[in-house]
């Protein structure tokens, strides 16, 4: 009762990042601060000290103070008083982690996610030690001193809870606490699909010139209010997308009913990102189509249609009739049928499928993609269907640069870093790097900068910096070949070059048809040893073999690793993975062997060797692993130009 009259009458307002449930770092001076009314004096106390803590709020309400935490332990409350008190109850001291980037670290473990057995992975999630800040998308021009947060702030981790949060945070937490018994704050702060630049700081980006542009566009927007506006800009540009979609004549789709001459039609296999199935690099309108029979039986019954994910925008027809329509690449397709337009027959079934940018396609679970009767009974839509681009978005002008998402710079920064600068934290876990694909040579730059940048701002040295290097993805390369995926690998391998840094190779547990591989249990795990071996002084090994020099030798070239005890294949079969090169730099595949702790890679096809590489493409097939079963990074001797610079 004390605690709900205290919220229901204080007049002192705190940041998001305070409430119940809340983890403080432990054994440092923790900022508390907030808003109050001016000239008043503020009180703090707390039931892990008998210190009193006071204040006065400035001529614009703020304060601020410092208060010692003590070692890890909780619960405990503490009492914000102007006059009138605000208590926070049930607070942990312990470890602070901010957990970011895109998709991939955003991935629940439920939702659109769905991990590898996620239903029992939720209902064994009963960590209450462990705490969840979920952090809202938001994004900003100028920098925040106010996160907006999901559930009114920090909850437990139990089953209510953590189906909706980030799994790679989880379980790194998870892995941590069952080993130190410490409390976890985790403060999850990411977006699918963002930039690296737009994670970073306005005045860190200004010391490279790529961005300096883009960086004074952002800060001098809003203050030129002429012309028109994005919006406007933006649904005339989708007019036109219509316009010019062969499968849409005026503003109605023509491709739909299921008597259609669709002789001329395409096959394609689904589910599938169609950049991987015969339409590499394509961005625009495709329609889809399947002919499905309906049982007599089915006939009167309510009926879903399930289509996974399909990257970025659907509307589905059948028979004719529009049933569904979804927009963003990350949400689950589900449509239902009323039992009393469900008719026994052939009808088709039409998808209209727009994507923007990156991969498109419907490209989820193929055990997921069915129709389902009411009773359960279930006619998989995997396999075949026929498909006709009904528009390539290169044949008409680009869309308008959107001014208000989060794939612009520094707005992300502004949004849903900058607000817990003054909040003490242990480290940061990152997952990012695929929206920088195509910019992977530059990345080398932006990714150590966008690294020290957070660690200047918030003012604690070099704190801990784990991050994980990008899984295997899209189709297996028959001969070596250049590859943007490979050399943003390379650049985030680099970046091991800053002190405090750790990264986990994920280069055998991606999925070559999805983006977002299921195996998160994996990631957070090798995330988590690396903080246990280097933050918390736990002896474990926590990295697979990294490449450190290599000596041509008689044809042959000689690698030299670090974390090389037990040099193994990871399937017992010969080493896979390894391209070697001359002088005119084209790589062939080539024999690899362990010798001790040392790999000897040679080809019949190049006597005079200058040059190798190592799981260098989209989705390499590699296997070198150390004793601890834990993957080398892919890597090359080389220094020979990017293909993205």
């Amino acid at each position: 009762m004390l605690c709900i009259s205290g919220f229901a009458q204080a007049k002192v307002k705190l940041p998001a990042v305070f409430s119940d449930y809340m983890v403080f770092q432990q054994k440092t001076k923790a900022a508390v601060w907030g808003k109050a009314d001016p000239g008043k004096t503020i009180t703090i106390s707390t039931t892990w000290s008998r210190a009193r803590y006071t204040s006065k709020a400035d001529e614009l309400g703020n304060w601020k103070i410092l208060v010692s935490t003590p070692s890890y332990g909780g619960p405990y409350a503490m009492t914000i008083s102007d006059g009138e008190p605000l208590i926070l109850m049930n607070i942990l001291i312990g470890e602070v982690w901010v957990c970011s980037g895109q998709s991939n670290m955003e991935m629940p473990l439920a939702g659109w996610g769905k991990i590898n057995n996620y239903e029992q992975e939720i209902a064994d999630a009963k960590y209450p030690e462990i705490r969840l800040l979920q952090v809202d998308h938001v994004t900003s021009n100028t920098p925040l001193d106010d996160a907006r947060v999901a559930n009114s702030g920090w909850k437990l981790c139990i089953p209510q809870f953590v189906p909706e949060f980030s799994a790679v945070a989880y379980f790194f937490a998870r892995e941590i606490y069952n080993k130190t018994k410490v409390p976890i704050g985790l403060i999850h702060t990411s977006w699918g699909g963002t930039i690296a630049e737009a994670w970073t700081s306005a005045a860190t980006l200004k010391t490279i010139p790529d961005f300096v542009e883009a960086v004074n566009k952002i800060e001098n927007e809003g203050k030129d209010k002429t012309g028109t506006s994005y919006e406007q800009q933006l649904a005339s540009w989708q007019k036109i997308v219509l316009e010019k979609d062969a499968g849409m004549i005026g503003s109605k789709p023509a491709w739909i009913a299921s008597s259609l001459d669709v002789s001329s039609w395409k096959t394609m296999s689904l589910p599938s990102e169609w950049e991987q199935a015969g339409m590499p690099g394509f961005d625009g309108v495709v329609w889809f189509r399947k002919n499905i029979t309906i049982p007599q039986a089915w006939e009167g019954k309510e009926l879903t249609i399930n289509l996974g994910t399909i990257d970025d925008n659907d509307i589905t027809f059948l028979d004719g009739e529009k049933i569904g329509e979804t927009e963003g690449y990350n949400k689950p397709r589900s449509y239902t049928i009323p039992a009393n337009k469900v008719k026994a027959g052939t009808f088709a079934l039409v998808v209209r499928v727009f994507d923007g940018a990156g991969g498109g396609g419907i490209y989820g679970n193929k055990e997921v993609i069915s129709l389902v009767s009411e009773g359960g009974s279930r006619i998989s839509l995997d396999g075949d269907w026929q498909y006709k681009v009904g528009l390539n978005l290169k044949d008409i002008a680009p869309a308008p640069a959107s001014n208000t998402g989060p794939n612009r710079t520094t707005v992300l920064y502004n949004a849903m870093i900058h607000p817990f600068l003054q909040f003490p934290i242990k480290g940061a876990i990152w997952y990012q790097g695929e929206s920088n694909v195509d910019r992977a040579y530059q990345y080398r730059t932006l990714f150590p900068a966008m690294i020290k940048d957070w660690r200047k701002q918030w003012g604690v040295g070099d704190f801990p910096f784990y991050f994980v290097q990008l899984a295997n993805f899209m189709q297996v390369d028959a001969v070596p070949v250049a590859s943007a995926w490979a050399e943003l690998r390379d650049a985030q391998r680099q970046t091991l070059s800053l002190p405090n840094t750790g990264m986990a190779v994920s280069i055998d547990i991606g999925d070559g048809a999805d983006i977002h591989p299921k195996n998160k249990q994996d990631i957070g795990k090798r995330l988590a040893l690396i903080a246990l071996a280097k933050t918390y002084g736990v002896n474990v090994p926590y990295t697979g073999p990294v490449y450190q020099s290599a000596k041509i030798e008689s044809g042959t070239v000689k690698l030299n690793f670090t974390a090389a005890e037990g040099l193994k294949t990871s399937d017992g079969a010969e080493l896979k993975g390894f391209a070697i090169a001359g002088s005119d730099q084209k790589f062939h595949w080539a024999k690899a062997e362990i010798k001790g702790n040392q790999i000897v890679v040679s080809s019949t096809e190049v006597t005079n060797p200058v040059a190798v590489r190592y799981a260098w493409g989209n989705n390499p097939v590699c296997n070198l692993v150390n004793g601890a079963a834990l993957p080398a990074s892919p890597f090359r001797t080389d220094s020979w130009q990017d293909t993205t610079k």
